[in-house]
């Protein structure tokens, strides 16, 4: 149990409709399927009461945003702070009223497989690259996501932000910067909270089909039947990290129950017996292994996060 911080709980918790929760563990909420426990834990009802519930917080408290737990990496000691989940809480999702202008509106916790399954339905043949993608909208956003040249920022006409405060601000795509696998342009205690998306309507079963031949694609060519955070590191310049990783030999490679998958080399996955520890000692070895045989810095994808 965390007992760094102290904080009361909201004055206003008895008002609010999510859940509150001290010395919560976090592993369940993560794809990895480890991590310590958060000091503070709260899972808003919907952006109303997430708004509500900031406008209570001191501002010397941490906050952390946590989506479906596909891109990080909680240390088992835990997060001293408070964690905000917002998977499958955030989660409206809805086209235009005109459905042929394409655009869609979707809030942050909504999972791409959701929003796919949308583009299916309304013959978005260009959002398809978004299948299999892990994870939610906001970390989508935040991340940049994307896959065969594509990438979710081309389709953001606009986004809703949140301040630490519990005030909205919509911005337009045109305000950040944006490149691969990064997203700049957010002032310090701003948080994605909803996006404008626009696609093109083009054709429902030639949409299914490109959906489902990139969906065998990745269960072919990726370990999805275990626990794992999806990959591990960024691609380098003209490279791959893959590539790299596996020239090096370490397919297979263990530290405890962490080991580098021997069919995706940009995998790193949990046995179900393996600590953030072992993960964190095994990212850092294929580090300098690639560094030391290659010459090359890969640079992590996963967000490491936690005391």
């Amino acid at each position: 149990m965390l007992q760094l911080m102290q904080f009361k709980e909201p004055s206003n918790i008895h008002d609010l409709r999510g859940v509150w929760r001290e010395n919560h563990v976090l592993k369940p909420y993560t794809s990895w399927r480890v991590g310590g426990a958060a000091r503070y834990f709260y899972q808003p009802a919907d952006l109303e009461d997430l708004q509500k519930f900031l406008q209570e917080l001191p501002k010397e408290l941490p906050i952390f945003w946590l989506g479906a737990g596909t891109n990080v990496l909680i240390r088992d000691s835990g997060v001293d702070g408070l964690v905000i989940c917002i998977n499958k809480c955030l989660d409206k999702l809805q086209p235009a009223t005109n459905v042929s202008s394409g655009a869609i509106m979707a809030e942050a916790g909504v999972s791409c497989a959701r929003l796919v399954q949308l583009g299916i339905n309304l013959g978005m043949l260009d959002m398809s690259f978004l299948a299999g993608i892990p994870g939610t909208i906001g970390g989508a956003l935040a991340m940049n996501a994307g896959a065969y040249g594509n990438n979710i920022w081309q389709h953001v006409l606009s986004v809703t932000l949140i301040k630490r405060s519990g005030e909205l601000i919509k911005r337009q795509a045109s305000e950040f910067n944006v490149g691969y696998r990064q997203v700049s342009g957010l002032a310090k205690d701003e948080w994605f909270v909803s996006s404008c998306l626009q696609f093109t309507a083009s054709d429902v079963q030639l949409t299914k089909d490109r959906v489902h031949e990139l969906l065998l694609k990745r269960r072919t060519s990726q370990p999805l039947d275990t626990f794992n955070c999806g990959s591990v590191f960024r691609n380098p310049p003209g490279d791959y990290a893959a590539r790299l990783i596996e020239s090096c030999s370490l397919k297979g490679k263990c530290f405890g129950g962490a080991k580098v998958s021997e069919k995706h080399a940009n995998f790193i996955i949990n046995d179900g017996t393996a600590t953030s520890q072992d993960i964190e000692l095994l990212i850092e070895y294929v580090e300098d292994s690639v560094y030391k045989q290659c010459g090359i810095k890969l640079e992590k994808e996963v967000r490491v996060f936690g005391i």
